[in-house]
């Protein structure tokens, strides 16, 4: 079967993949604008439509808040531990290193800085750490801002030094190609050369505001020492924008509030979890892949299933349950913020640009256990392909079926139909209740504000209409049409002050 696929995919490459391209956008237009076109032919399919859609929710709703509850519970019980003497007794503890990628463009030196002191702080020996700063060699501030940073923190670890990314002809200039460029640097300056050992060695994609928590480390040797399957593991810790937390603009708040949340809530989710903006592998795993891919701007989702299906389905994911704090999107100015997370959203949300390679290798790869591999391409896909049309279907489906179809709007189902999902949407607000009470509890006691502003922090979620529309679904759909239209995103920075 996967011959056959392969053949078809081979013979008609550009024909395949242009097909593939089109298929999100097309899914989300047709589900966007079902309840437009659906309701002049037949009202009461479209009905149920938005009643399902609505009940669903319901159930995503309710499984974050519980499964959020699960995980900060777990992180609460792995941060009271002591990782480093837990670890430190088993057997090849000394032999183990970790080499830290941070690509960065046009970073400010202060943020990078806060990251490299999260490193040199760490409870695991700082001397057994190996930091690259990956910097873009176009940038012509970068070499002096990594010279005073290595001047800096040159006796803190066992090395850190910087590479420079070139432009390269046929690289698609952005995180994914500066982070190949600088781990096939580190190899060679570090397992070539003997300075440590490939077989006890993890390799990590930082994002330039990551704060980790002091044990991250400690506790990944923990789990790579003890792990049977340790070169074929990615390990991932709760991603949470708590850094700026308090000085953001609400709309950003919200956005950081529930994304903080989901991603806490995917370490107890199994094959849900995939590796996420900054996550560590083995780096015999990462060199047997051939690095991250050049030729993509998203990579974190990429370079799991690059390797799930190199490995013919024996790669897994591990959750490494502590907090790892980052920066939601800040400028100088409440507008300029604004549009910084739009640029971030549209960036995270180009990630469908990969689906159509994660269907062909589900086709095309042969002896790849098809189960597994069919629930990890369904929950991406699920995850990708709604990501544009939750917001349609939830706030105003439901309510524009009336205008458009009259007649139906007096029938039994078509009257109540607004009010059914009006109710069950309401129910959703004891979710999102449990969820204020999770991200309370699980926020950093230093970065907690006064009870007045915490007090008036869900009516901040009055804005989430807009802010729903504006800062998710829009930048998806505008995403999805890209991709639908045989166009290219261009990388732009997020910047954060």
């Amino acid at each position: 079967m996967s011959n056959f696929f392969g053949t078809i995919f081979t013979t008609y490459p550009v024909k395949t993949r242009r097909a593939l391209e089109i298929m999100p956008g097309f899914v989300s237009w047709t589900l966007i604008l079902f309840p437009l076109w659906g309701s002049f032919l037949f009202p009461w399919v479209v009905a149920y439509f938005i009643l399902f859609f609505d009940v669903y929710w319901f159930y995503r709703s309710f499984s974050l808040a519980i499964t959020a509850y699960i995980a900060s519970r777990k992180i609460k019980s792995a941060e009271r531990k002591d990782w480093l003497e837990i670890a430190r007794p088993m057997e090849n503890f000394e032999t183990v290193s970790h080499i830290v990628i941070i690509p960065n463009y046009k970073e400010s030196f202060e943020k990078l800085r806060e990251t490299i002191k999260s490193l040199a702080n760490q409870t695991f020996p700082a001397k057994r750490i190996y930091v690259v700063l990956a910097m873009e060699k176009r940038e012509p501030e970068g070499n002096a801002r990594a010279n005073k940073l290595i001047r800096e923190f040159k006796d803190k670890f066992g090395d850190i030094f910087a590479t420079y990314h070139p432009d390269i002809h046929g690289e698609v200039k952005g995180k994914s190609s500066n982070e190949s460029y600088a781990g096939k640097q580190a190899y060679g300056r570090l397992v070539t050369t003997g300075i440590i050992n490939y077989d006890f060695a993890t390799i990590s994609s930082v994002d330039a505001d990551s704060i980790f928590d002091p044990q991250y480390y400690a506790y990944l040797t923990h789990s790579f020492l003890s792990d049977p399957q340790k070169y074929s593991k990615f390990w991932q810790s709760a991603n949470v924008n708590y850094n700026n937390f308090w000085n953001v603009p609400a709309p950003i708040r919200i956005i950081s509030f529930f994304g903080s949340l989901w991603r806490t809530a995917l370490l107890v989710q199994k094959d849900r979890l995939v590796s996420n903006s900054t996550y560590s592998l083995s780096l015999r795993l990462m060199h047997e892949i051939g690095y991250w891919d050049t030729d993509v701007i998203p990579e974190d989702y990429r370079i799991f299933f690059k390797a799930f299906f190199s490995k013919k389905g024996q790669v897994f994911m591990e959750p490494i349950f502590l907090k790892t704090s980052m920066d939601a999107p800040l400028s100088s100015s409440y507008v300029k913020s604004l549009k910084n997370k739009y640029q971030q959203e549209r960036r995270w949300s180009w990630g469908v640009s990969d689906d159509p390679l994660f269907i062909k290798w589900w086709f095309t790869v042969p002896e790849v256990p098809f189960f597994r591999k069919t629930m990890l391409l369904i929950n991406v896909l699920i995850d990708h392909f709604l990501w544009p049309v939750n917001w349609f279907i939830i706030t105003i489906a439901a309510n524009i079926m009336p205008f458009i179809s009259p007649v139906f709007s007096r029938t039994a189902l078509g009257y109540n139909l607004p009010r059914l999902a009006g109710f069950i949407l309401t129910l959703c607000l004891i979710a999102t209740f449990a969820m204020l009470i999770i991200d309370f509890r699980q926020r950093p006691a230093h970065q907690k504000t006064s009870k007045k502003r915490q007090l008036l922090f869900p009516l901040e979620f009055l804005l989430l209409p807009v802010v729903g529309f504006f800062l998710s679904a829009l930048p998806a759909l505008i995403s999805h049409t890209q991709l639908m239209l045989g166009k290219r995103l261009e990388y732009k920075v997020t910047e954060k002050i």
